[in-house]
């Protein structure tokens, strides 16, 4: 989660009497109060009055004050406008809004004006609506999503959904029931969100925006995207309910206001629900970590795990392909076909590989430059990004000549279509763009030398001054046949032609020459083509800055024009990426291409979990196990210990059905997976004491969302439930949520337990396969060889699990005499009323009381033997010492 929004002081002051400059600021923080205003001052941004000390304060920079308003100083901090960008990143993830207030004229030619110069409002930063760089993760998508609710009187609410990213261009929409928000939520994993209070948004309310949040009627929500995207209807895009085009209406609106009016490149609105994604609420995300892990970071994720991509777009892309698993077949088929002809053609993809690696984040430089924001180096990523594309497609159409494969198959032959989008751009900007570029326009040299004559010119004027004058001297000279004649500089005049007081009268007869000062030796001479250069040579810098921008804005324009073609190359770039890590994680060996089926098979073999295998690299192997969930065994019993990988097994089920059907590989040897519509992880435990929740009520609560909403093609992995309260009422709540979830929801399902008297069910419950964690006990210890057999635990292992874990030794010895006494009242071998729990303060009084009696001394002699370090010539002198000491013991006690 990202942190709640922070809202600058909310009290202002008065703005009567503020200098014309203080004015503006003022007339800014009224149009965007809960967000800091950066007011461009020159080379800074200043921040004032509670502005300042909120954003000083955040950043760790100085406070200072600037002049004064109503009698008191007026508090200032600012940062570098060259910098700007780090800071905005970290006031950003401080949970605050930035309006961006720049200079709307050149400073230059206010000078000695009496009005300041003219300001306004650009862009308001918010966290939905980043574009730099620096301000995003480039492989994870930047979502703002809208929603709409529908009519709240109804039993079955829906709630209308659309989500952008505008830094790429993606849109969608769909419409959910009420009840599948918080999953909806989970999925997308928005920056900001936009929602009338009404709706709930859980643990993602502190993304919701500070904006009024109410979308336009259906009607006038349909006609603004239609308008917005220059077409007669929404329908041209596919059906859209009400709520979907009142949300997508809301969010195209909230960008129109945080970017000055303007709208970035977005591809048109692609409505969702005929697509069906796997169902995946927020605690299930948080117990199989597919994204992010619980304590926030990436490292030990599903994602790191199977990541193999080369490019940011391609990881954005694969972590929207695990986090919205697909459940069309053929949509997975389609992508498995090509992942595995990849693997089939090992050099071409390895080519492959070599053509897209490192390339640039074509649609995130699209989106910059569609909103007028682009600096060189978002052109060159256009540039090198068509290199890279047209390279691949070069390398796809070549497929098969080399005799390792044939044609691919559709999803490439599609990518391939889509990567030559522009073959006249990216020559012009392969010929056009310096090869290394500056950051911002500002600093020059963007355009290439040769390519624009008059650039060159200007170049030439501005950096070779000497080269150019003594070139003009040179044909002066000749022309006048006055081989003494020199042009120089003079404060007054500008550049002159300089000769000796011999050559006046020949330079006197040409009419083209005016003399402008005579002097003892010689005069001074000026001319039209003198006064020509003196002003082309003050002017070129500027001018040359001036033809770079006509030139840097033509090819953004030309850019621009073909701005869906290019967002589809970046896409295709993408998905090559992907299938190619995909192949490249095939070939690593352990991984397989499973069998999607519409029916509720569900098979692993040898199946592992890639994340705990990553971690385990190098240090130990992992051990594989089998599932089989088909349909007259679909619930799996599972008993054993803890720490011998019951919750490892359930994780690694569930992330073979995500993997599975998000069209890549799964590790294990091979597997059958029968279409999952919703997928239930209720694995570990935790209390949420913000909200008061115990782990019990947590735990129940999840357990309710599972039983309410899982059905026939669910698959659930569950584990010890009713664990957080007494054991008897722990024991009938799983033995009520077992029998439901075979004999009426009919999910697949790993149910793991400590229950063991849920094995009973086993001849009611024709269903129910019991298995367990195989453990053996050797020499006094228990050894867990983490493999999943059929059967029943035995016993639960907990007192060996508490001397592993360190417990004092008194502790498990007094645990294990507990243990034993419940075992025999169990067993019914006891008539005991009462059992010994409470005589350890008992026995500690009586030991205190009467101190044990000493060893004997062959005991204590055996005591201070370490067998495991004894030689054979050692053990067999101690054998024979031992006999001394028995013997000696019973001769004095006269035996």
């Amino acid at each position: 989660m990202t942190a709640a929004l922070s809202q600058p002081p909310t009290i202002m002051p008065n703005p009567a009497g503020a200098s014309p400059a203080l004015a503006q600021w003022f007339a800014a923080k009224a149009a965007h109060p809960d967000a800091l205003i950066f007011f461009r001052m020159g080379d800074f941004y200043e921040l004032f009055f509670g502005d300042a000390e909120a954003a000083a304060a955040a950043l760790a920079i100085a406070l200072t004050a600037r002049g004064s308003h109503d009698g008191a100083p007026v508090p200032m901090c600012g940062v570098p406008v060259a910098s700007a960008e780090s800071y905005l990143a970290r006031l950003i993830r401080a949970g605050f809004r930035v309006a961006i207030a720049e200079q709307m004229e050149d400073p230059r030619a206010k000078r000695g004006a009496k009005t300041p110069i003219d300001r306004a409002v650009v862009r308001l930063v918010t966290p939905g609506t980043l574009l730099e760089e620096g301000l995003l993760d480039a492989t994870r998508p930047n979502r703002l999503l809208a929603l709409a609710a529908g009519d709240e009187t109804r039993d079955d609410v829906q709630v209308g959904a659309a989500w952008l990213d505008i830094s790429t261009g993606d849109f969608r929409t769909s419409a959910v029931p009420s009840a599948d928000l918080p999953a909806l939520l989970a999925a997308l994993d928005p920056a900001e969100i936009l929602a009338a209070p009404g709706i709930a948004l859980g643990d993602w309310a502190a993304r919701r925006a500070p904006e009024d949040a109410a979308p336009p009627p259906p009607a006038a929500a349909r006609g603004a995207i239609a308008a917005s995207f220059a077409v007669a209807s929404l329908d041209a895009f596919g059906h859209f309910s009400d709520l979907e085009a009142m949300a997508a209406a809301l969010a195209l609106a909230y960008v129109r206001r945080t970017q000055a009016g303007a709208l970035p490149h977005l591809a048109p609105p692609a409505p969702q629900g005929q697509r069906g994604t796997m169902l995946i609420d927020a605690a299930t995300r948080a117990s199989l970590e597919i994204l992010r892990a619980r304590d926030g970071g990436t490292k030990h994720t599903l994602f790191a795990a199977v990541q193999r991509t080369a490019t940011a777009a391609g990881g954005r892309l694969l972590a929207e392909w695990l986090a919205a698993p697909l459940t069309d077949a053929a949509a997975i088929i389609a992508r498995q076909e090509s992942w595995a002809w990849l693997l089939a053609t090992p050099r071409l993809a390895e080519h492959l590989r070599g053509a897209i690696r490192g390339a640039p984040d074509l649609a995130r430089a699209l989106a910059r430059l569609s909103l007028g924001r682009a600096a060189p180096r978002d052109l060159a990523a256009v540039r090198d990004a068509l290199a890279a594309a047209r390279a691949a497609a070069t390398l796809l159409d070549e497929a098969g000549r080399d005799g390792e494969a044939a044609t691919p198959p559709p999803l490439l032959e599609a990518v391939r279509a889509a990567l030559r989008p522009a073959p006249d751009l990216a020559a012009r900007l392969a010929q056009a763009l310096a090869e290394s570029l500056p950051a911002r326009l500002e600093e020059g040299g963007v355009i290439a030398p040769g390519f624009d004559a008059a650039l060159d010119e200007a170049r030439r004027l501005r950096d070779e001054t000497r080269q150019v004058i003594a070139a003009l001297q040179h044909d002066l000279a000749t022309r006048y046949g006055v081989s003494g004649l020199k042009i120089r500089h003079h404060a007054q005049l500008g550049y002159v032609i300089e000769v000796a007081a011999a050559a006046v009268a020949k330079l006197t007869d040409h009419p083209d020459l005016i003399m402008r000062q005579g002097m003892a030796n010689g005069a001074r001479f000026t001319s039209s083509e003198l006064a020509d250069l003196d002003r082309r040579i003050t002017e070129a810098a500027a001018r040359a800055m001036a033809r770079e921008r006509e030139l840097f804005a033509a090819l953004v324009a030309e850019t621009c024009q073909i701005a869906e073609a290019l967002a589809a190359c970046a896409g295709a770039l993408a998905r090559l990426d992907v299938l190619l890590g995909a192949a490249a994680l095939a070939a690593g060996g352990g991984w397989c291409r499973p069998v999607i089926r519409e029916d509720s098979a569900f098979r692993v073999t040898a199946g592992r979990h890639p994340v705990v295998e990553a971690a385990l690299a190098g240090k130990a192997r992992f051990v594989p196990n089998d599932c089989d969930l088909s349909p007259e065994r679909r619930v799996l019993l599972l008993t054993g210990p803890n720490m011998a990988g019951k919750s490892t097994y359930l994780r690694q089920n569930a992330l073979a059905a995500i993997l599975a059907q998000a069209g890549l590989p799964v590790p294990a040897a091979s597997a059958e997976i029968g279409i999952v519509d919703k997928l239930f992880s209720r694995v570990g435990g935790a209390d949420d004491l913000a909200r008061g929740q115990s782990t019990f009520m947590v735990e129940m609560t999840e357990t309710a969302a599972i039983l309410r909403q899982a059905g026939p093609h669910s698959l659930i992995v569950i584990d010890e439930i009713g664990r957080g309260t007494a054991t008897l009422d722990g024991l009938a709540i799983a033995w009520a949520v077992l029998e439901a979830l075979h004999t009426e929801i009919r999910a697949r399902c790993i149910f793991a337990t400590h229950f063991h008297e849920l094995a009973r069910l086993t001849a009611e419950l024709p269903r129910l396969s019991p298995h367990t964690m195989r453990v053996v006990e050797h020499k006094g210890s228990v050894v867990f060889l983490h493999e999943v057999i059929a059967g029943v635990a035995g016993r639960s292992w907990g007192v060996h699990v508490a001397r592993l874990a360190g417990v004092p030794a008194s502790v498990v010895r007094r645990a294990g005499d507990v243990l034993a006494a419940l075992e025999r009242r169990a067993a019914g071998l006891t008539t005991d009323a009462e059992l010994p729990l409470f005589a350890a303060a008992e026995n500690a009084k009586a030991e205190t009381a009467h101190p044990p009696p000493p060893l004997s001394p062959v005991l204590s002699a055996l005591t201070a033997i370490d067998p495991d370090q004894l030689s054979p010539k050692e053990a067999l002198e101690t054998l024979y010492r031992m006999r001394e000491i028995l013997a000696d013991a019973a001769l004095s006690e006269g035996i």
